[in-house]
C-alpha cells in the first residue's frame, strides 16, 4: 500500500520537476526558484529556495554524491549550486542563448547534457564547467535527456516525438522516430545493467503527449551497434503522461499526468500497481528517493507530495487514501517540536493515545513549546491532571518525542568537514564550503593552500562569515 506523510507547499507557481539525493530533496518551479529539503524530515534547508534564475525552472538534477545541483531555465542558462551552502558554483550560458528545458547529470558526475528549445545539445565537462560538444535536432525543441547507468550515452527526446542516443563525441547512434505522437516530455533509464553473451541491454522509460508510458530496450552489441526495441506500452492514465521515473533498483516506474494522477507500475512484468489521486492538477513531475521507498510528485497545483510505499507491495491497483488527517500531521513533521501550535499539539496527543487531555491543554494554551518544557509538577498543579498514571504516560510520550529528536542526529550541513562538530563560527572559504573559523584557519596556517574538500588550491584565503548558516545552527541548537 502506499500512504501520502508530506505535502510542501512553499512554491508560488507550478512545479516543474523533483529530485532525489541521498539525503535531499530539490524542487523547481515556474516561480524561479529551486527548493531544498532535508529527507529526513522534510524540513527546508536554512538557505533555500536557491534563487539566481531570471525565469521559470524548467529541471533540476544532482551529481551522484548529492554535492552540486544543476537547474536549467528559461533564461538559458544551466545554473550549478553546492547543495551545502546553497551558493552558484557555476552559470553555464547555452550556445544561442535559447531557453533550456532539460538538462541531465552522468552517473559518474563527468558530463552534463542540456537540451534547448531551438532543438540544440550541450555537452558539458561538468568538473571544469568547460563546453565540449554541441549538437542539434532541427524544428524541434528538446524536453527531456537521460544518461545510461555506464555514464557513456545518452538519450534526448523532442516535441517532434523521437528519442535518439548520443555518445560523448555527440555522435547520434540510433533514431527512434514518432516513438510517441505529439512529442516527448520525459525519459529516464533503469539504473540497472542487463548482460549476456555478446549484447548488454539499458532500459529506458519514456513517456508524452500520446497518453502512453513507453519502456525500451537498448541493445549494444560487440560490434558497437546499437538498437531499441519497444517492450511495453503501458496505458494506466488518460492523459498526456509528463513525467516518469525509475527506482534505484529498477523494479518500479512511476509516471504523472494530466489527468492528476500517479502511477505506480511493477517494472519488470508491466503491471499496474497503484493510481495515487491526490493532486488538484496536472501532475509535471515525480521522483523515486534512492535511498528509501519515498516518491515525489509535483504538480501545477504548486504542491509536492511525498509519499511513502509500504513493505508488502500486493501488485493490485490502489487508490491513495484521501489523507486530511495525513495532510495535517505532514505538515506537523516538518517543524521542530518547539515550533508546534497549539492544534499541533492536539493532532498528537489524539495520535498518542491521549485525546482526554486536548480540552485541558487547549484551555492553557499549550502550544510545542510548553509541551516540552511540562512536568509532573505543572501536570498537577496548573493543568490539574489527577490520574498519576495518566501523567506518567504523557511525560514518557514527551520523553520518547524528545529522545526521537537527539537520535535523527545532527544536520550534516552543520558540521565542520574538517573537524565534523558542530560549527559554532562558520565561514565560507574560497571553495565555497563552510568550515568552523578555527579550523579552516588551522589548515591554512599550516600553508595547506588546497580546499580541504576538492584538494584543489585556494585562490584566496579570504573567509566570510557565513550569518545565515550560523543563525540556523542557532535555531538548531535552541530547539534540540
Amino acid at each position: 500500500m502506499t500512504s501520502l506523510i508530506c505535502t510542501l507547499q512553499d512554491h508560488q507557481d507550478d512545479v516543474n520537476w523533483c529530485a532525489f539525493s541521498a539525503k535531499l530533496l530539490a524542487t523547481c518551479s515556474g516561480d524561479k526558484t529551486v527548493r531544498l529539503y532535508n529527507t529526513r524530515d522534510f524540513s527546508e534547508l536554512p538557505f533555500s529556495p536557491l534563487s539566481g534564475h531570471g525565469y521559470g525552472i524548467h529541471c533540476c538534477c544532482f551529481s551522484a554524491c548529492g554535492q552540486f545541483l544543476a537547474s536549467c531555465s528559461t533564461d538559458a542558462t544551466t545554473v550549478v549550486w553546492c547543495t551545502v551552502t546553497g551558493e552558484i558554483e557555476a552559470v553555464l550560458e547555452h550556445p544561442g542563448r535559447s531557453p533550456v528545458r532539460t538538462c541531465a547529470l552522468s552517473p559518474d558526475s563527468l558530463h552534463l547534457v542540456s537540451g534547448a528549445s531551438d532543438g540544440t545539445l550541450a555537452l558539458w565537462d561538468f568538473p571544469s564547467k568547460q563546453l565540449r560538444r554541441t549538437g542539434a535536432v532541427n524544428d524541434t525543441t528538446m524536453v527531456a535527456c537521460a544518461f545510461s547507468p555506464c555514464s557513456q550515452v545518452f538519450v534526448s527526446g523532442s516535441t517532434y516525438g523521437d528519442l535518439r542516443l548520443w555518445d560523448l563525441y555527440m555522435n547520434q547512434l540510433h533514431a527512434e522516430k514518432n516513438a510517441h505522437d505529439l512529442g516527448v516530455s520525459c525519459c529516464t533509464f533503469d539504473p540497472t545493467i542487463l548482460s549476456g553473451g555478446q549484447v548488454v541491454q539499458f532500459r529506458l522509460a519514456s513517456c508524452g503527449q500520446d497518453s502512453h508510458l513507453k519502456i525500451w530496450a537498448i541493445n549494444k552489441f560487440s560490434s558497437g551497434a546499437y538498437k531499441m526495441q519497444l517492450l511495453h506500452t503501458l496505458t494506466g492514465q488518460l492523459a498526456p503522461v509528463l513525467s516518469c521515473s525509475y527506482s534505484s533498483d529498477g523494479q518500479m516506474l512511476v509516471s504523472g499526468s494530466v489527468d492528476k494522477s500517479v502511477t505506480v507500475y511493477d517494472a519488470k512484468n508491466a503491471v499496474l500497481l497503484y493510481t495515487l489521486n491526490q493532486h488538484e492538477r496536472y501532475v509535471t513531475a515525480c521522483s523515486f528517493s534512492p535511498t528509501s521507498a519515498l516518491i515525489a510528485t509535483g504538480s501545477m497545483d504548486k504542491t509536492v507530495n511525498i509519499w511513502r510505499l509500504e513493505d508488502g507491495c500486493s501488485g493490485h491497483e490502489e487508490s491513495a487514501q484521501t489523507p486530511s488527517e495525513g495532510r495535517a500531521s505532514a505538515g506537523r513533521s516538518k517543524l521542530q517540536v518547539s515550533d508546534w501550535s497549539e492544534d499541533d499539539v492536539s493532532a498528537w496527543l489524539l495520535e498518542e493515545g491521549l485525546g482526554g487531555l486536548v480540552d485541558k491543554f487547549k484551555a492553557n494554551d499549550i502550544d510545542g513549546t510548553e509541551l516540552l518544557g511540562l512536568t509532573k509538577e505543572t501536570l498537577a498543579s496548573e493543568l490539574h491532571i489527577e490520574s498519576v498514571g495518566l501523567r506518567s504516560k504523557l511525560l514518557r510520550k514527551v520523553e520518547e518525542m524528545k529522545s526521537d529528536s537527539v537520535c535523527s542526529g545532527t544536520p550534516d550541513e552543520f558540521l565542520c568537514p574538517i573537524t565534523r562538530e558542530l560549527m559554532r563560527e562558520p565561514v565560507i572559504a574560497a571553495d565555497g564550503y563552510s568550515y568552523e573559523r578555527e579550523a579552516i584557519e588551522s589548515w591554512i596556517s599550516t600553508r595547506n593552500r588546497s580546499s580541504p574538500m576538492t584538494n584543489l588550491p585556494l585562490l584566496t584565503t579570504l573567509l566570510t562569515p557565513n550569518h545565515t548558516l550560523k543563525m540556523a545552527i542557532g535555531r538548531w541548537r535552541i530547539s534540540h
